[in-house]
């Protein structure tokens, strides 16, 4: 079944718990069968530094980084793939085929929540885990990319606060965006 697209690549950035994994998953169902791909720079990290369930940017040197940054450009010119990584709106900001979305939380207490659940730790603990990515890796990404605005809006096509949009008020959101019609169904 052919669908005409307003885009042709989705990316999915956002700091710590906005629910950057969950839309990717939520956006799974409905692209997967368009031929659509998947990928997580988040989780090529992970491998990469395999005993950090959450890494800081630090962690991994800038080799890591641009390796992560040429497979995401090399993935947008191939087209129909939605990516997922904190920095992955901003490295696909001259992609005019790519719809940059950027989720934020403004609520910090359910950023919290969604890590104590998440990750099994204690309040306290998300509390401390979230600001110290949060600062490390600005601090390490503006040593390696300059001093830029990662998150600002005007890279990005699409703002969400995942405080006051749920993950299915979201993915639809996305595909409104996209202008995906056809067969539109969410599962409770």
């Amino acid at each position: 079944m052919k669908i005409n697209l307003n885009w042709e690549n989705i990316t999915i950035s956002g700091g710590v718990a906005t629910g950057k994994n969950t839309l990717l998953k939520n956006l799974r169902p409905y692209l997967e069968p368009l031929g659509w791909k998947f990928a997580s720079g988040g989780i090529i990290l992970r491998d990469y530094l395999k005993e950090y369930k959450h890494p800081l940017a630090s962690q991994a040197d800038e080799k890591i980084h641009r390796y992560i940054d040429k497979r995401t450009i090399s993935l947008l010119k191939e087209g129909h793939y939605v990516i997922e990584s904190w920095l992955a709106g901003f490295m696909a900001r001259n992609f005019s085929n790519t719809l940059r979305v950027f989720l934020i939380c403004s609520n910090p207490a359910l950023k919290i929540d969604r890590v104590v659940n998440r990750d099994k730790v204690s309040i306290a603990e998300a509390k401390g885990m979230i600001k110290e990515r949060e600062i490390d890796n600005l601090k390490t990404w503006r040593k390696i990319y300059g001093d830029y605005d990662f998150f600002d809006p005007k890279y990005y096509h699409l703002v969400i606060d995942t405080y006051s949009s749920g993950p299915l008020e979201t993915v639809g959101k996305v595909l409104d965006r996209l202008g995906y019609k056809h067969g539109l169904k969410f599962n409770q």
